[in-house]
């Protein structure tokens, strides 16, 4: 009987680039920061020591993506572009309910 590898996807494997787990790490920390400031309700906003979880996430996640930048430019390199400002969004909008008392 013969067994079949499947190869695993680069999103699992940390040593390559990946796209993918840089977004995936951006929306979690986006979905925590909202969930540990009370999103739902808009009259308890509040601030939350454990705010600094979802920071380091987020400033990982411009990390795991800025290594998919190339040297020369190209579309993706522009796609990539544009996923670093909006995770740097995210990571403004992480530090804002981190230090500042809503």
């Amino acid at each position: 009987m013969k067994t079949v590898v499947l190869p695993r996807p680069n999103v699992f494997r940390l040593r390559s680039r990946s796209v993918l787990r840089g977004i995936l790490l951006a929306l979690a920390a986006f979905a925590a920061t909202l969930r540990l400031a009370g999103f739902p309700d808009a009259h308890h906003l509040h601030r939350s020591n454990w705010q600094c979880i979802p920071v380091a996430v987020a400033a990982l996640s411009m990390v795991e993506t800025a290594r998919c930048l190339s040297r020369r430019w190209s579309l993706f390199h522009g796609g990539v572009l544009i996923l670093l400002y909006s995770e740097l969004m995210i990571l403004a909008m992480a530090l804002f309910f981190l230090l500042c008392p809503v």
